[in-house]
């Protein structure tokens, strides 16, 4: 099936089973929504291309405090030949997507502004009943967590965290082997963000040139580096755990007959980000003073009710190919990332690998099978048109959201529990977000070939 044979026929997509966490606020099934984009700079156009695909959306409003990021937009929007949005914010007012959400008629947003905004947009869109699509981390205090749960809870407006990992063809092919049992009971978990980023947390300023141009961060910096950086100086955890422990969660059903109990945190020496700095620039150079605070390898334990252990790394101040270090592992065998290997007892030779590949080619799961050819230009491997067709999907029709609220705050809320437990030096409690609903939610996630 193309995309627009998919687009043509996504309306007649089935509603998923019924979750507690979700309130319709729509009260009906639609067949095409009225969608705004908060934020519009290069995450937010990724996302602004996988809606001007679509024939079941109208973008009509875009909110960004840079005049080039919305000028850049509204010509992708003329070149599709869609309609001219209304624009806010070219005028540097942080508050202009309040005036955005105020003049209505607004089905949905996509949040995709620095982690430091997404609460308070979260939170006033909700209130505003415009459902919520957020670009990953909900907030950054733990208090920040509750008060984007409590406004969900309060005004009952869908919202989902926008993680695109959990869609990876690799990820959602090793949930299928789970839930048919391939790998028996699942004992143990790994995952994390292993993305040498210091070529994105400097730049020289230029907008034509946001990687790995220079060595400036904050107000001389364009893009990430101009935000993202500051974080590294200042704070020392897991600073970005949701494509990490996403495909975790899912696949030993958390917040679904599971939780996390308890959460540890130990963090190393920061030396790369420094590094980098002397090497580009010297060691004279005003950046070559700053002293940085995250460690360069941050490593999270978690333990969950039903007896599975989860362990996340968060690794970007240093050189490195990418990998996110997935490891699922059970009684019958274990995927591991790194090796792009499986072993199945029983299956496989004794104590040999399979390539994870043919496995993956047997188990490849339905949502892949349907929709390969219409995610095969889109962002991240596909991923992108996934997470944003899951979003648009499940507001059609008026469904849960996959990845929802709860799913979102206690993956987010990873962030300042490890900053405390790294701080004090102890194991803590992981808040039950879902106040006892755990126990009898019920999973949602790719249960079938629609979103």
């Amino acid at each position: 099936m193309n995309r627009r044979d998919f687009l043509a026929t996504s309306a007649t997509a089935s509603t998923l089973l019924a979750s507690s966490a979700f309130t319709p606020a729509f009260a009906r099934a639609r067949s095409k929504l009225r969608i705004g984009l908060i934020g519009v700079g290069m995450r937010g156009q990724v996302h602004l291309t996988e809606l001007l695909r679509r024939e079941d959306v109208d973008v009509v409003a875009l909110c960004d405090v840079e005049p080039i990021m919305l000028e850049r937009s509204l010509a992708m929007i003329a070149k599709a030949g869609k309609a001219k949005p209304t624009t806010y914010g070219a005028d540097g007012d942080l508050d202009a997507y309040r005036a955005m959400l105020a003049k209505g008629g607004l089905d949905a947003v996509i949040i995709a502004t620095p982690w430091e905004f997404h609460a308070a947009q979260a939170i006033a869109a909700m209130q505003a009943k415009v459902a919520v699509g957020c670009e990953v981390v909900a907030g950054l205090t733990l208090d920040d967590h509750w008060q984007v749960l409590r406004a969900q809870q309060s005004t009952g407006t869908p919202y989902m965290l926008l993680e695109n990992v959990c869609y990876r063809r690799d990820v959602l092919a090793a949930l299928n082997m789970v839930r048919q049992g391939l790998f028996g009971e699942i004992v143990h978990l790994q995952g994390g963000y292993q993305h040498d980023l210091r070529g994105v947390k400097f730049n020289s300023g230029n907008p034509d040139q946001p990687y790995g141009s220079g060595v400036e961060f904050g107000p001389k910096a364009w893009s990430e580096a101009r935000w993202r950086t500051e974080h590294s100086v200042k704070r020392d955890g897991d600073l970005y755990p949701s494509h990490g422990i996403g495909p975790c969660a899912m696949a030993i059903d958390i917040h679904r007959g599971n939780r996390f109990t308890h959460l540890s945190a130990f963090s190393s020496k920061p030396r790369g980000l420094h590094d980098y700095i002397v090497k580009k620039a010297g060691p004279e150079h005003p950046n070559a003073k700053v002293k940085f605070k995250l460690g360069d390898m941050v490593t999270t334990q978690l333990l969950c009710e039903n007896g599975e252990t989860i362990v996340l790394q968060h690794d970007t101040s240093l050189p490195r190919p990418y990998s996110l270090g997935f490891r699922v592992q059970g009684t019958d065998g274990l995927w591991m990332d790194l090796n792009e290997s499986i072993h199945i007892e029983g299956k496989s030779q004794p104590h040999k690998w399979d390539k994870a590949a043919d496995w993956f080619a047997k188990y490849d799961h339905p949502l892949w099978q349907r929709f390969a050819s219409a995610a095969a230009d889109a962002g991240h491997g596909g991923m992108d048109f996934f997470v944003i067709n899951a979003f648009v999907e499940a507001l059609k029709a008026d469904a849960p959201m996959p990845i929802d609220i709860y799913d979102a705050i206690a993956w987010s809320a990873i962030t300042p529990l490890s900053e405390q437990s790294i701080a004090e030096h102890k194991t803590l409690e992981f808040p039950d977000f879902t106040n006892g609903k755990w126990k009898d939610r019920k999973p949602i996630f790719a249960l079938n070939d629609r979103y």
